[in-house]
């Protein structure tokens, strides 16, 4: 029987959830979001819980949505139909998984995410839905996808670094490391590979140390002002996005070059930095 795309367990106060698809880089398949959310639900409903861990299996938090077979297979595949194109389709599905990953974000029991390897892409959009996030100086977080197929669903790339740097990183698609997105305010702390585990083990100590009725009141009192600034109307937007982003002629025509070289390969063209002549840039 094959394990779990997520895993679950509770260490006294602590509920640790990994996702657990290491020879995959944890890569999210469409059984991904659902499983998470499941998790995160049983963390809030188990009493004892003051704290949740999220972190992935392996050598990597999350390399994002496991694209290959859907770039590489001819239309109609999940989130690249026929053209002429329902947005509405594509926005059901990506909103089911915007609202899982948010889970993490409307957990009345705070999450702490522990990133290693890579946090990149619908990976980085896990990471960035978590309270608090640390990451080992080496790893690297960012969204590709900005360059061509794909807008952060969850938005939270603004929230986070205000407009300016949030810029930054969707206008070029470029990934930092640990290092830089702790001095961007991205994340929390950024320490050696080496001293993750303890680092995160002691903020974690720390904070289950502290009444749950207090945790959640600090959590939901800062959510609130998120929401005052319209989180949820702006992920609305940048969900419908995303579905426009796979159907332009851009979008097309990276879906085809998938089709013809592989998805890897068309990956690497996209994210060289030279234009691109089979997009029909302008």
């Amino acid at each position: 029987m094959p394990e779990p795309i997520v895993l679950y367990e509770r260490d006294g106060r602590i509920a640790r959830i990994t996702l657990n698809r290491p020879e995959h880089l944890n890569a999210i398949v469409e059984e991904t979001p659902l499983a998470l959310r499941a998790a995160v639900e049983r963390a809030n409903q188990d009493d004892e819980v003051h704290v949740i861990c999220l972190t992935g299996a392996g050598r990597a938090f999350c390399a994002g949505y496991d694209l290959k077979t859907f770039a590489e297979a001819p239309r109609p595949v999940l989130g690249s139909q026929e053209m002429p194109w329902d947005p509405l389709v594509d926005y059901q599905w990506m909103r089911q998984a915007t609202d899982c990953f948010m889970s993490l974000w409307r957990s009345l029991k705070p999450v702490v995410a522990k990133v290693r390897g890579f946090a990149v892409a619908g990976g980085s959009d896990i990471a960035l839905c978590s309270d608090l996030v640390v990451m080992a100086e080496d790893a690297k977080i960012g969204y590709p996808p900005a360059r061509i197929w794909g807008c952060p669903t969850t938005a939270m790339w603004v929230y986070r670094l205000g407009a300016e740097k949030a810029k930054r990183m969707l206008l070029t698609g470029d990934l930092i490391d640990g290092v830089t997105a702790k001095e961007y305010g991205l994340v929390i702390d950024a320490v050696p590979e080496t001293d993750l585990d303890a680092h995160v083990e002691a903020l974690l100590a720390r904070i289950a140390s502290v009444p749950k009725n207090q945790l959640m009141m600090q959590k939901l009192m800062v959510n609130q002002a998120y929401d005052n600034m319209g989180l949820n109307s702006t992920q609305t937007l940048a969900t419908l996005f995303d579905g426009i982003t796979r159907h332009t002629p851009e979008g097309v025509a990276f879906k085809a070059r998938c089709e013809q070289i592989g998805f890897k390969a068309a990956v690497k063209e996209r994210d060289g930095g030279d234009p691109l002549a089979w997009k029909n840039a302008r």
